[in-house]
């Protein structure tokens, strides 16, 4: 069941799992697990925060995660929240936020909040992201 009393369908049920995967791979540290939940190729495509800011390709992508990791000393935590999947057919999206935290390196605590939208394919009855667009949620006040 959704937020809304309404079934969840299977693809939307399939999405969350596959984010719950990620989420389960992030918090060890599982880098290869992060990135069985990514289409494996040369279309992923990944707008972020930080420079580089762009990035095309599972390759590339992994090196970001792998540079990510260095710079703390324990292993961070992800969490995500009002996670809000729509699927139609083959195609599906999802926003949500995202709170990372952790220890950097020199000792100081990291706790970041990002706004996350995913775009997923199904491949051969696999749920996948394609499309991930990271930003920082923005307080006008």
């Amino acid at each position: 069941m959704t937020t809304t009393g309404i079934p969840a369908s299977d693809g939307e049920a399939a999405i969350r799992a596959l984010e719950q995967q990620f989420i389960t791979a992030f918090n060890t540290g599982d880098i290869d697990a992060m990135m069985k939940t990514y289409v494996p190729d040369e279309s992923l495509i990944i707008f972020d925060v930080v420079p580089r800011k762009e990035y095309r390709g599972a390759d590339t992508y992994r090196k970001n995660w792998e540079d990510f990791f260095t710079h703390f000393s324990d292993t961070p935590k992800i969490s995500i929240t009002d996670l809000e999947i729509t699927v139609e057919g083959n195609i599906g999206f999802s926003h949500s936020f995202q709170r990372i935290t952790g220890t950097d390196k020199q000792g100081h605590p990291i706790d970041r909040t990002v706004c996350v939208t995913d775009g997923y394919r199904k491949i051969d009855g696999q749920w996948l992201i394609v499309l991930e667009h990271v930003s920082v949620p923005v307080n006008l006040a």
